[in-house]
């Protein structure tokens, strides 16, 4: 997606999380959105996000934006209604040296409406998050004042789409299905790139008014 946004004339820079704590991959985002002129778009499927001045419009892709609240509290609603097909990922991770790896098998999960060969490629790419980083509890609800976006996929396999349905609920955003695993933006690119647009555009037209 980025060298087409580039084209169009949109500033692009891709912040480089380390997964080892929210904290720390929240401060990157944040340094990251310093290096951006305003206003400042943040398409990211980080769990917290702090409020900045640079940014308006927020995008969850396939995830969410939580309160400083942890992962197990917010499915806990979830769990209770669901009537999707159940979170299938985690029965193909493995935990060591602290970190969380995604088994070969498990990229037709996080993948499965990609390419075998592409799938496979995300899988020898994928970055193993410490084993708590969906434990801890971070500051950060940008959402509350800010306005957001939600790309919910229907056939997301590693968070439960209900939990996306829910989240973006919650966070009154204007959310967009689509029929894609839990990597939208590179089986449906040109979904997520023309919700970017419009999240630009009223970006854009608020700074204007």
């Amino acid at each position: 997606m980025i060298p087409t946004l580039q084209a169009e004339g949109y500033e692009v820079i891709a912040a480089q999380l380390c997964l080892d704590s929210q904290v720390a991959d929240v401060a990157a985002a944040k340094r990251t959105l310093g290096r951006v002129s305003s206003p400042a778009i943040l398409s990211a499927t980080l769990m917290a996000v702090p409020s900045s001045p640079l940014l308006e419009p927020m995008i969850a892709l396939s995830g969410w934006f939580t309160s400083p609240r942890s992962l197990p509290m917010l499915m806990k609603p979830c769990r209770a209604s669901s009537t999707s097909t159940p979170h299938q990922s985690s029965g193909h991770i493995e935990v060591a040296d602290g970190r969380v790896w995604m088994l070969p098998e498990g990229a037709k999960d996080f993948a499965g409406d990609l390419p075998e060969e592409e799938q496979k490629v995300v899988w020898a790419t994928h970055f193993a998050s410490d084993a708590d980083l969906f434990n801890q509890k971070v500051d950060g609800t940008a959402w509350k004042s800010k306005p957001s976006w939600s790309i919910v996929a229907t056939e997301d396999r590693t968070v439960h789409p209900d939990l996306e349905r829910f989240l973006a609920k919650r966070m009154g955003a204007t959310t967009v299905a689509v029929k894609s695993s839990h990597v939208a933006m590179l089986s449906q690119p040109q979904l997520v790139i023309d919700v970017i647009r419009k999240a630009a555009r009223a970006a854009l037209a608020k700074v204007a008014a």
